[in-house]
């Protein structure tokens, strides 16, 4: 079962949750786009081997993409995080609290960018949910904690292999190119980026456009009243294509900061390099989707571009840069399901 556009068009009049819902959620998906999304070109820019918007254009042909390729083969990815947690029974509630969520995601990401650092705006929705969650039920009933181990699986498992496949390829890519002529190499290599940028944003849209798809779909399903999904989990066509053209516009108006960040500030690339970052990146990506496990496309970047540096001396990696990252990491999970417990509250003390 699914819902057609103009299903969805034709309720927006006589449904203000609805809207309010689609906006928000919509909303989520503009800011992923601003500032998750572009990780995934920021290798390719700061090497110069794209320019900035051929980049954007390349991702968000590449985003849906990777959002019809995960539909037509599984959608584990979405289906786990809409099992995450369990809004209860009553549905008006339950859209008070998802609304409560996207807003939460969306005051958390906002203040990330203005600080330049690349925070996880998977892990934000995953926190998100859960503070409303645990608002709505008062207390850990609905917190679905095999899927929440699914999600910690996919941090430390994405944690190690980014860090030790930058680190290999790095290596593998410097052994292979020993005595070769480093301006034919720096022209191969400016090419093969294009590939692995492509590669990245097609995963992307393959993990985090199906999370908030998801949710898009688990609120109009609950602004009709229901409150499960239906057996068959299908994704519509319009809704992929709304995704990826909100993403694209999120990236080309405030990507330029998280670019900086993660392609310049905290290891200086050069173009083998930015190849080696992206094909570890990608490949731990391909394989934590093929699990279906919602990991997030920018920790596996950011620790992938510090294997790459480390591979050739531990002092190219801009340490102080790192550990502010790590530190939006560590914070994103309490501090975005703070504010969704919070705004979860007051919502449904309003409404």
């Amino acid at each position: 079962m699914t819902v057609t556009l103009a299903e969805f068009l034709s309720r927006l009049p006589s449904s203000p949750p609805l809207l309010i819902t689609a906006l928000l959620t919509l909303g989520v998906i503009f800011v992923n786009g601003w500032t998750d999304a572009p990780n995934a070109i920021a290798t390719c820019v700061s090497t110069r081997a794209l320019r900035p918007r051929a980049a954007v254009g390349m991702a968000a042909v590449c985003n849906l993409l990777g959002v019809l390729w995960t539909t037509v083969t599984r959608a584990a990815v979405a289906e786990t995080i809409c099992d995450m947690v369990d809004f209860g029974g009553d549905a008006h509630r339950a859209l008070a609290a998802l609304c409560a969520a996207m807003l939460a995601i969306v005051v958390w990401a906002v203040i990330a960018w203005y600080f330049g650092i690349p925070t996880s705006e998977s892990h934000a929705l995953i926190a998100g949910l859960s503070g409303a969650a645990i608002a709505l039920q008062n207390g850990w009933a609905g917190i679905n904690r095999s899927a929440w181990g699914a999600v910690l699986y996919g941090l430390v498992l994405t944690s190690v292999l980014g860090f030790v496949f930058g680190w290999a390829a790095a290596g593998l890519t410097v052994f292979f190119c020993r005595g070769c002529d480093r301006q034919r190499t720096t022209g191969f290599f400016q090419r093969a980026q294009i590939a692995g940028g492509a590669a990245m944003a097609f995963l992307h849209g393959a993990q985090d456009g199906q999370k908030f798809m998801g949710v898009f779909l688990l609120g109009l399903f609950l602004a009709d009243g229901r409150t499960e999904m239906t057996p068959v989990f299908a994704l519509p066509l319009w809704l992929m294509l709304l995704c990826s053209l909100l993403m694209a516009v999120g990236t080309s108006l405030g990507g330029g900061r998280i670019i900086r960040a993660v392609g310049r500030d905290m290891v200086q690339l050069e173009s083998y390099q930015g190849f080696a970052v992206d094909l570890a990146a990608a490949l731990c990506l391909l394989l934590s989707t093929l699990a279906g496990l919602p990991v997030s496309t920018t920790h596996t970047k950011t620790t992938a571009v510090m294997g790459v540096g480390a591979a050739r001396r531990l002092s190219s990696v801009n340490w102080s840069v790192a550990r502010e990252m790590a530190m939006a990491w560590v914070l994103t999970f309490p501090g975005c399901g703070v504010i969704g417990y919070l705004t979860a509250r007051l919502f449904l003390a309003a409404f």
